[in-house]
């Protein structure tokens, strides 16, 4: 039931006309996928940090200009790249990527991009995570700009649900893609810069969030004091960061979320009725997950198939 409900949802998903489509290697470059599973389960088995942050990769490359590959770029004598912007300097293993483009070049030189392979490795990130698996249609370009100051269009950990909303609508995403999504942060780590605000001198009345529950509260204060020196100081985006599940969602009910942003959800009734859907079914999530991942990844836009994932052709 839940394979035939996934098919159902891509086969939804490419009926919007995004060309892409499942079988666009499979005379070009027929062990692409493989390849690229085999990268990333490499990776992980020596680095646990790897999934999250291949998804988060996968975000906001999606988020600026579509998934072009875009955020993989390095900066160049004239140009600064998204990979440098403030949003993006924590970003990290790139190498994942660039480990599963040589092996892929070794094997199809020049067929297939770096942006599929970024939308592969997301998805066996999550899968390979505990999450829900899914076929990722593929057939994206790479893009051949990249620019710092667009790292701007990001939604921020500190926005409101309106500049949420305004975001995702701009994307042509729903409230509900905007709640699935943000359970991505099921995986991860969060630095204290990032829920700063939360904890310290919140506003003119309140040192703290009252949103947050007091007995979390205190601990992400003892995490990050108010004059924090430590550089990698910060929280686990929920108990159980290293698999993907509705923890998340569970634990923004009871007030222990990090992010204003994570917050914000619970400010309107349609999109705290998705939070507590997915607290209470995780199989409700894993669905919506797999179905809002292919509605942001079919945001393409790209010119070329770049053979090396740091430089433009």
């Amino acid at each position: 039931m839940k394979v035939a409900l996934v098919s159902l949802l891509i086969l939804c998903i490419l009926h919007l006309g995004s060309g892409l489509s499942l079988n666009y290697y499979d005379k070009t470059c027929p062990n692409y996928e493989a390849t690229v599973t085999a990268a990333v389960k490499q990776a992980m088995a020596t680095d646990n940090t790897v999934p999250a942050a291949l998804l988060r990769l996968h975000f906001h490359d999606c988020f600026v200009r579509g998934c072009d590959g875009s955020v993989l770029l390095d900066s160049t004598s004239n140009n600064t790249a998204e990979k440098t912007g403030p949003p993006n300097v924590s970003l990290h293993a790139f190498y994942v990527i660039d480990n599963a483009k040589s092996a892929i070049e070794a094997q199809c030189p020049g067929v297939v991009s770096c942006a599929d392979i970024l939308a592969l490795a997301a998805r066996d990130a999550v899968a390979l995570s505990g999450g829900p698996t899914w076929k990722v249609p593929v057939g994206r370009l790479d893009g051949r700009i990249s620019k710092a100051s667009e790292t701007s269009l990001l939604p921020a950990p500190t926005s409101n649900f309106a500049q949420l909303q305004q975001r995702f609508n701009q994307l042509n995403l729903s409230v509900k893609d905007l709640v699935t999504l943000s359970g991505g942060h099921t995986l991860g780590f969060a630095h204290c810069s990032s829920f700063q605000n939360r904890i310290h001198s919140f506003n003119s009345v309140n040192d703290i969030d009252p949103t947050l529950s007091p007995s979390f509260a205190s601990l992400l204060r003892k995490a990050c004091p108010a004059n924090n020196t430590v550089q990698n100081a910060g929280a686990t985006l929920d108990a159980t960061s290293k698999v993907f599940d509705n923890m998340y969602y569970k634990m923004l009910l009871n007030g222990m979320s990090l992010f204003s942003s994570d917050a914000a959800l619970l400010t309107h009734p349609k999109t705290k009725g998705f939070v507590t859907i997915f607290a209470n079914s995780q199989e409700a999530f894993n669905l919506a997950f797999v179905k809002s991942m292919l509605r942001m990844s079919s945001l393409t836009g790209g010119q070329e198939v770049r053979l090396n994932c740091r430089k433009v052709r």
